[in-house]
């Protein structure tokens, strides 16, 4: 099983999707160094092993901004989530640490206690301390991106993720990046942006402030319970997400360590990049904020090459 993320017809998916002009190739040396940090990410939770999702239904198409959807999933995604383990994992139990630290709200100031400060120095030592953010360093420094200096490092990626800027014109300096990704917050008090990981949805979920209303996927293409990135639709403190994507089950020094190596390795403003990572076929967009990370999440392409032969 742990070597089928998406399915073993991904070729055919990548000769089907070279057919299509419009899309990024597959970038070759990503993939490569994503699929180490794959086999490096010791840390990432075994679907029906460390937890259990079910998909359901596929969602509605809902437009941004209205409040009314149909819900296509009467049970919450994850029906169980191994907390022993996820408390026994450092980068885990330092990430949940951080996730009551935002203002849900953009426009409304962030303010950062000592001890904020202190969890967010904590889970950058413990995610630098993991295999897979080694080896990220590593391959950035290859490339001239990063210093070898560790302290160095660990301020780039602070400034990246944790640097808090003005997500709102005018206003206060109201986010970061490693809220924006991690956490989720909400604009104009009528639309959820960012919000794009598992752990937080799944505490969020077990807290009832959100509601997994169903997956979303092209016509013929089935989510299936072990797949490791999801596209999906949500409410969250009554607000709605059309659709939003996240990784599944993956550690967070796993999403930190792709992410930035994304936004390192472009200077555009938004990224798109084209990866195969564990058979399975994705797009990674990374959208840059000045030097801080604006946004970056996940899209499943194709789950799809699993059902190719099927019906």
């Amino acid at each position: 099983m742990a070597g089928r993320f998406c399915g073993v017809l991904a070729l055919l998916a990548v000769f089907l999707s070279g057919l299509d002009a419009s899309r990024p190739a597959i970038n070759q040396e990503l993939s490569n160094i994503f699929n180490e940090l794959w086999t490096l990410d010791v840390n990432r939770m075994t679907p029906a092993t460390d937890y259990t999702i079910s998909v359901q239904g596929r969602a509605n198409y809902v437009t941004q901004g209205s409040h009314v959807v149909t819900d296509r999933a009467s049970q919450p995604l994850f029906s169980n989530v191994n907390e022993i383990k996820l408390q026994n994992i450092t980068t885990f139990t330092r990430l949940m640490k951080l996730l009551d630290n935002y203002e849900r709200s953009t426009g409304v100031a962030e303010r950062v206690t000592t001890e904020e400060q202190t969890e967010m120095n904590l889970f950058l030592d413990a995610v630098l301390n993991t295999e897979v953010m080694k080896r990220a360093h590593r391959y950035l420094v290859s490339k001239g991106q990063s210093n070898s200096n560790l302290r160095i490092f660990k301020n780039q990626l602070r400034l990246i993720w944790f640097n808090l800027y003005h997500r709102k014109r005018n206003s206060a300096l109201d986010s970061c990046g490693f809220e924006h990704v991690f956490v989720g917050e909400t604009k104009s008090g009528s639309e959820i942006i960012g919000f794009h990981n598992w752990v937080q949805f799944y505490l969020q979920e077990k807290s009832t402030h959100l509601d997994y209303k169903g997956y979303k996927a092209r016509d013929h293409d089935l989510p299936d319970h072990d797949d490791h990135v999801l596209n999906l639709q949500f409410s969250w403190h009554g607000l709605v997400k059309p659709v939003g994507s996240a990784f599944i089950g993956t550690s967070p020094e796993f999403e930190m360590a792709l992410f930035t190596i994304v936004f390192l390795m472009n200077t555009e403003r938004s990224t798109t990049v084209l990866v195969n990572v564990d058979q399975c076929q994705m797009e990674l967009v990374v959208i840059r904020h000045g030097r801080s990370l604006g946004t970056a999440y996940p899209k499943l392409l194709s789950s799809n090459s699993r059902h190719v032969g099927h019906h």
